[in-house]
């Protein structure tokens, strides 16, 4: 593994100068061991794909930790749920999206290399979803990228939304990498102003989750 330091980057990629999945995402994904993500709205088909992503992934090496707002589509929730909870046999048979992926994503999951927290505003002050755009990327050299502007990973290839990212890295912009992930440290500990932080599963059971089998949010 090359490291972060390696890929070409730039400090802003834009849908019509550049293909952001293969020229960012990817390349990123391919170099770190560790991968931190606000999302607005989290889908199984986005997950699977991130972690088929991680070339890491299959050698244990590699961790996601994900913070989503509290709106689902059900059949995403089911799955979720499924992935997430000890009471669940783990294999999926049948009609699921593509069942070795998603078997796949059960052992990363049962692993520990993926966790995944719920965030839901408690204040007037918020509107009524989360919806921050952060993400850092750390490689096993000890440098990170950091990219705030696109709501969430739209990997198809048939429907991507126009979007932006900006980029920063800690070799080029130090002070403002460290403070996205400070930024994303203290959501994970549930230590945010207007914000209550929960594990999935804690918000599944106690009824916090919102889903809809007809969100418009697609994927």
């Amino acid at each position: 593994m090359l490291g972060l330091r390696e890929i070409d980057l730039k400090e802003e990629y834009r849908s019509d100068r550049n293909d952001i999945v293969a020229e960012f995402f990817f390349p990123c994904l391919g170099q770190c061991i560790e991968y931190d993500r606000c999302v607005d709205f989290l889908s199984i088909q986005t997950l699977a794909t991130i972690a088929m992503a991680f070339e890491n992934f299959a050698e244990g090496k590699a961790k996601l930790r994900m913070i989503t707002g509290h709106r689902f589509r059900t059949t995403d929730l089911n799955l979720f749920t499924k992935l997430f909870s000890e009471k669940y046999t783990k294999s999926f048979d049948g009609k699921f999206i593509k069942d070795t992926k998603i078997q796949k994503l059960q052992n990363i999951v049962d692993n520990g290399q993926i966790e995944l927290k719920i965030a839901i505003p408690n204040s007037e002050q918020v509107a009524d979803s989360f919806s921050e755009r952060i993400g850092i990327f750390r490689d096993d050299q000890d440098q990170a990228v950091a990219f705030t502007g696109t709501s969430r990973e739209s990997f198809s290839t048939q429907t991507r939304d126009f979007e932006s990212v900006d980029v920063f890295t800690s070799w080029n912009d130090k002070s403002r990498v460290e403070r996205k992930m400070k930024d994303f440290e203290d959501l994970w500990d549930n230590k945010t102003k207007y914000l209550e932080v929960y594990d999935f599963m804690y918000a599944e059971k106690n009824n916090l989750l919102k889903y809809s089998s007809e969100w418009v949010l697609q994927e």
